[in-house]
């Protein structure tokens, strides 16, 4: 059983609020929308990924039943399997939502000509 090391754990969930603000960062400085999106999307990457890293427990295995995990002892030896389940879906509905940004912004571009914020005061097309 490969148990990762508490410091990898806390490794990756410093790595995922370094994500979440690189994210926040990047879509409070830039004027280009279309950067703005994809800090949008790595601060989504940041959240799934200190989602994973609480949902981890030292010394617990894969929640995967079978002869190397006894049903008796199940609840004691696997991980909990929602943080995965919830991140899984996190990463399908984040998608979608990348994908409607990205045609909002191409609309925006085929009608402005432009992807700078500033240029784009008026609230109809």
């Amino acid at each position: 059983m490969d148990a990762l090391s508490p410091l990898a754990v806390h490794a990756a969930m410093a790595t995922g609020f370094l994500l979440i603000l690189l994210g926040f960062y990047g879509v409070l400085t830039q004027r280009n929308i279309l950067r703005m999106v994809v800090a949008f999307t790595l601060s989504t990457t940041g959240v799934n990924l200190v989602i994973i890293a609480i949902g981890y427990t030292l010394r617990r295995t894969a929640p995967i039943l079978d002869e190397a995990v006894p049903l008796a002892e199940a609840s004691a030896r696997i991980i909990d399997p929602l943080p995965q389940a919830l991140v899984l879906t996190a990463i399908v509905i984040g998608l979608g939502i990348t994908a409607l940004m990205l045609a909002y912004v191409y609309k925006i571009y085929q009608v402005r000509r432009t992807l700078d914020i500033g240029k784009l005061s008026e609230l109809k097309w």
